[in-house]
């Protein structure tokens, strides 16, 4: 069997102009859209990609500010610029990017990241709204997957999916997006056990537990689409996923590339969703304004 090759990397130019477009609309009434990405560590690999969202979003028309406050911020110091950051008129989207100081904690810091400007779906208020299909951002990563699905027109409706993992960054939102799909979606996770017992019966799998060649091909079945999330990077600086290529390839009807695959629809979508967050506080903004007048 042929493994059709998911790439997205003209899915994510096709986002990447949809962002562009809405920008120039928004600068043209007088709003260019901010984004800020809060950085606090050494590791030379985020830096590599929070430069790759600047570039992006410098093509898009969109600011991108860099706040970086050095691998030995405190949680104190992080708290106080999202604080800052969520009551910026001038912000749009905020980004707290990981990883981040061992003493630090992730969670306690995510839920103060404004609701209407957390775009790639951190704070926990998002995931509940998610959940119960109020207006959210979900995370980027997660509606990548969606996305990619949808643009190669795989369907998911009435369809087996088995998502690999449960984080809350991919396992558990994706699972939401795919319900609200109308898909029968099974999470599997490291106490699930034999993997093959949930991913050989699906139609569609999706692989995003950060171990490298975890799925293989006696994992699934024949013509099933597998979309590979892992981003694992190995001794020489080559970055892997969490599909052992090698033995899937041959055997699914479809698979995603690392890289290549969901990472560049991720970060198309972080601009579109910052673009659609300006669009809806500058509605926010018009509308208390003209209330006020009232």
């Amino acid at each position: 069997m042929n493994t059709s090759v998911l790439s997205g990397k003209r899915l994510a130019g096709l986002i990447q102009q949809r962002a562009q477009d809405e920008a120039r609309l928004l600068e043209a009434s007088g709003l260019r859209p901010v984004l800020a990405v809060v950085v606090a560590t050494e590791d030379e690999s985020t830096h590599w990609y929070v430069r790759s969202i600047e570039r992006s979003a410098e093509r898009a028309g969109i600011d991108c500010r860099i706040v970086d406050l050095g691998h030995d911020a405190t949680e104190e110091a992080l708290a106080g610029v999202l604080r800052d950051l969520s009551a910026e008129p001038s912000v749009n989207g905020i980004i707290l990017q990981t990883p981040l100081p061992a003493s630090v904690r992730a969670d306690a810091l995510v839920g103060l990241i404004a609701p209407d400007k957390d775009i790639d779906g951190a704070n926990p208020l998002s995931l509940g709204r998610l959940a119960v299909g109020q207006p959210a951002f979900a995370p980027a990563t997660a509606r990548a997957v969606v996305e990619l699905l949808d643009h190669y027109e795989v369907p998911v409706a009435g369809r087996s999916v088995a998502v690999v993992g449960r984080s809350a960054v991919v396992g558990k939102p994706l699972s939401l997006l795919l319900l609200e799909r109308d898909a029968t979606v099974t999470i599997c996770h490291s106490k699930s056990g034999p993997l093959e017992r949930y991913t050989r019966p699906a139609d569609v799998v999706v692989v995003a537990a950060g171990r490298t060649g975890l799925l293989k091909g006696s994992h699934i079945s024949p013509e099933a689409v597998v979309i590979d999330v892992g981003t694992n990077v190995l001794p020489d600086g080559s970055l892997v996923g969490d599909v052992d290529e090698a033995s899937v390839t041959g055997v699914a009807a479809g698979l995603s590339p690392v890289p290549g695959g969901v990472g560049s629809v991720t970060t198309a979508l972080l601009l579109l969703h910052t673009v659609e967050a300006a669009r809806q506080q500058s509605r926010t903004t018009l509308l208390t304004a003209s209330t006020s007048r009232i």
